[in-house]
């Protein structure tokens, strides 16, 4: 079954653990955005569709630490897999809508 685009939010709180929230983003209207805040100087990534937004900038909103460098390069290693196992898939798909299908009644 396919599910159509949506957004999905969930939020689970146990006693005497750190709350955790989930946002998965299902939806061809995605949008992604990064860029540099002026006015503290800092940089961020943002993931927004229609129904949830998430930011992610440096460590306290501060300045850039070592910590954020690694998380920065672990998001756009992630991004870059991401982006490879799309393309693979959509080829794949491609390749499988062009072969003619034989296995029906002949004409």
């Amino acid at each position: 079954m396919t599910l159509g685009p949506y957004t999905y939010l969930t939020l689970s709180m146990r006693p005497e653990s750190t709350p955790q929230v989930g946002v998965s983003f299902h939806t061809p209207h995605l949008k992604v955005r990064a860029g540099l805040l002026l006015s503290d100087p800092r940089p961020y990534l943002e993931l927004a569709s229609d129904e949830a937004n998430v930011h992610i900038s440096t460590t306290g909103a501060g300045p850039v630490t070592a910590a954020d460098l690694a998380i920065a390069r672990e998001i756009f290693t992630a991004a870059a897999r991401y982006l490879a196992d799309c393309e693979q898939l959509h080829a794949e798909q491609a390749d499988k809508d062009a072969i003619p299908d034989t296995t029906g009644p002949a004409a």
